[in-house]
């Protein structure tokens, strides 16, 4: 179970979801039930039939920034950087940032590019896999720069004919309803099909509502390398969890309530600030843990998450937690039945 050939899958290219449902709350929604293995197919709106007064939803209050620029070499080569720096509250006067680099030829080390006229960036240094550190020149900041020049940073596999870079549609779409703390460079993708309407729903049928904060980073999706998936590492991510949030998970539990998850950072907040007893801690920090078969599950008691790319730790985090014959199992039933993949695709409810 820890061979990352385990966790491969072929999936039909149209089932690549390109674009967001036309309603959040209208996309469709497996159930997983862990305990008999059932399955079965609703809608999103359905949530408030599916959970029970005193459950708890757990949230991500993350907000992507567009993180996206395109800049221009001395040469007139066009260059990509994804800027991963400088984006969180408290970093407002940052001028330098790691990005990812994106061109048809390597970076040097005292490469200068062109973002537009007055702002420049110069290559501080070179490092792995496409990152370099950049300082930028002509503005007063890397958030600056970011919400004057940056876009929406889509995921690769969305990849759109007719229309290639994103648009208004996507900065409304790709952000939560419940987004508030600047500092993703990806959505949470589970909080994606949730509404304002369906949040009123939720809160009438006696489910509670709690938020914390995870800031998504690059390094979640970056590919697994490692045959065996224990040896992977995750780069750390930043979190916060409120006094108020924890006092409220712990008495849910306390009270018999099930504790939701809305997308697998929740799972990776909660669980790494849970204790053996399962009380959550105020805490805020970084965390780096990667979960994989085996992992005791202490602070969260049902998922709800989007499809996941194969050999991802995304993918690990949900065998994980509902086993990986069912996981398996659901993923070709939601093949068979034409369910949408991925960040705008549709979703699972794992209880």
């Amino acid at each position: 179970m820890f061979d990352i050939e385990t966790y491969d899958y072929d999936l039909p290219a149209h089932l690549i979801a390109q674009y967001p449902a036309p309603e959040r709350d209208k996309s469709r929604l497996l159930v997983v039930e862990r305990t008999s293995g059932q399955l079965r197919d609703q809608r999103f709106f359905d949530l408030p039939c599916l959970l029970k007064p005193g459950d708890m939803l757990v949230v991500n209050d993350t907000r992507v920034v567009p993180v996206r620029v395109w800049a221009v070499k001395e040469t007139g080569g066009k260059v990509e950087l994804f800027v991963l720096n400088g984006i969180r509250e408290g970093e407002a006067q940052r001028s330098t940032s790691w990005c990812l680099y994106r061109a048809s030829k390597r970076a040097r080390a005292g490469m200068r590019l062109r973002i537009e006229p007055s702002v420049c960036a110069e290559i501080l240094e070179v490092g792995e896999d496409g990152f370099v550190k950049v300082r930028f020149e002509g503005a007063p900041s890397v958030k600056e720069i970011l919400l004057r020049r940056g876009e929406v940073p889509l995921p690769p596999y969305i990849r759109r004919r007719e229309q290639p870079g994103p648009d208004e549609l996507d900065r409304e779409r790709y952000q939560t309803v419940f987004s508030r703390r600047d500092g993703a460079v990806a959505a949470p993708t589970a909080g994606l099909h949730f509404t304002d309407r369906l949040l009123e729903d939720l809160e009438r049928s006696g489910v509670r509502r709690t938020t914390l904060t995870l800031h998504v980073g690059y390094g979640t999706f970056q590919p697994v390398r490692t045959k065996d998936i224990r040896k992977h590492r995750l780069a750390a991510e930043y979190y916060s969890i409120s006094r108020e949030c924890a006092d409220e998970i712990n008495r849910c539990r306390a009270e018999g309530g099930r504790v939701v998850a809305v997308g697998t950072t929740v799972v990776r907040a909660l669980e790494s600030c849970v204790s053996s007893e399962g009380k959550i801690t105020a805490r805020e920090g970084k965390t780096d843990l990667l979960i994989t078969p085996g992992f005791e599950f202490k602070a969260v008691d049902a998922l709800v998450t989007n499809f996941h790319l194969p050999r991802s730790s995304l993918l690990f985090l949900v065998s994980a937690f509902a086993g990986i014959d069912l996981v398996k199992k659901a993923y070709s039933h939601a093949i068979s039945k034409e369910y949408r993949f991925y960040s705008y695709g549709d979703a699972m409810l794992i209880l």
